[in-house]
């Protein structure tokens, strides 16, 4: 049976990180992996995440499954921080919610529960979007189709081309949205752009999709919510992924929601019955243990106290470090302007150079980049910011 399979080319990023693992020279610095670092280059265990994994080892009684929906109060403290305690749909009763197994099965729940939905659903990604949507979703069975988002040459969103094609879009269409710090290239919607997104969605029928994977690495976690919470509120329809691994660093132990809003409290039921029969015949049971101390961080008021200082920490690295490597290529009077790093949010941007010119930096200079020129600013630091930019500079 197996014989009928031909082989597949590796996945880019993965590629790019086992190249960066067979390379010797004492230089090297990876700008492709897309995990947060910290000055050291390590990808850390915060400090909350480690009292409470501490409680929940000591205090956990049984390894029994903790059912189908997942963890009930990782849902119900994570709904608080995703939507906020008073939003109308939490008071209303119309999120029906899911833990899932990471942000990435958390798009497989909704990929499936679309195609259930509506059979023919189209699915509309940006162009760019975080790589793995496309086969994520074209995996539940989804149609496919890409709205403009980044305008390369000028480096920045061009809402105007968004708008323009969203006027085409009908009723049930859905459009998938980065909630903030976009993947890959660091531009967001901004209030006002959020703002006649939803009027235009609300005037149209059409059903927001939204990846929230990094709340709080933007502006903070009431601030990059606005979007989402946003559409909550304004439209019958919304589906929430949201992912803990960025901005709790749970990256292994895989922990993420699905919430569906919808437009009363009876379809919430039918929906929360929904996800759960989804979740079952993808997974049965989701893992609990990132879960539970994910609940157990936002139930406690001083480990809920030290994540969100943790967190701002993250944040403001990311933020400086955008402003430093900017600073580095000025004083270098790189040819070009990079001040658009310093004004895009999250982990990623792109340098705005071609593949030969990636190519070029990862194997003469051992900088490594994906070929589309994509960087994660986290892998800057103060010990290689300036090889960094005389490596950049070299190439342009």
């Amino acid at each position: 049976m197996f014989q009928s399979l031909k082989p597949l080319p590796p996945d880019a990023i993965i590629g790019i990180m086992g190249l960066f693992r067979e390379d010797d020279d004492p230089y090297k610095v990876d700008l492709s992996v897309g995990v947060y670092q910290d000055e050291g280059g390590n990808t850390p265990v915060l400090e909350c995440v480690r009292q409470a994994e501490q409680q929940v080892l000591s205090e956990q009684k049984t390894k029994s499954y903790v059912g189908i929906a997942g963890n009930a109060s990782f849902n119900e403290s994570v709904e608080k921080i995703l939507f906020g305690a008073d939003h109308p749909a939490r008071k209303t009763g119309r999120i029906s919610s899911v833990q899932t197994p990471g942000g990435s099965g958390g798009l497989s729940v909704a990929g499936h529960m679309i195609i259930r939905a509506q059979r023919d659903a189209q699915v509309w990604l940006s162009d760019p979007s975080w790589p793995n949507h496309l086969p994520l979703l074209r995996l539940a069975g989804l149609r496919l189709q890409q709205y403009p988002y980044y305008d390369y040459k000028n480096h920045g969103i061009d809402f105007d081309a968004m708008i323009d094609t969203f006027n085409k879009l009908g009723v049930g269409d859905l459009v998938l949205l980065h909630g903030c710090c976009h993947n890959p290239c660091g531009a967001d919607l901004s209030r006002d752009q959020w703002d006649r997104l939803a009027d235009l969605f609300e005037s149209r029928g059409i059903v927001p999709f939204l990846d929230f994977a990094y709340q709080g690495l933007a502006e903070g976690l009431e601030e990059d919510a606005y979007g989402v919470r946003l559409m909550a509120e304004r439209l019958d329809e919304v589906i929430v992924v949201t992912s803990c691994s960025k901005n709790f660093g749970l990256y292994r132990e895989r922990v993420g929601m699905t919430s569906v809003i919808s437009k009363d409290v009876k379809q919430a039921k039918v929906a929360q019955s929904n996800l759960g029969n989804v979740a079952r015949g993808i997974y049965s049971m989701p893992p609990d243990h990132g879960a539970a101390i994910v609940s157990r961080v936002l139930n406690d008021n001083e480990l809920s106290a030290i994540w969100i200082e943790e967190l701002a920490q993250m944040r403001e690295r990311l933020n400086d470090l955008r402003h430093l490597i900017v600073d580095k290529l000025n004083e270098r009077g790189a040819p070009r302007d990079f001040s658009f790093i310093a004004s895009e949010r999250g982990m990623f941007s792109f340098l705005g150079i071609s593949q030969e010119q990636a190519i070029r930096l990862r194997e003469e200079f051992h900088v490594y980049t994906l070929e589309s020129g994509r960087i994660n600013v986290a892998g800057i630091n103060q010990s290689n910011v300036d090889y960094v930019a005389d490596a950049i500079v070299a190439i342009l």
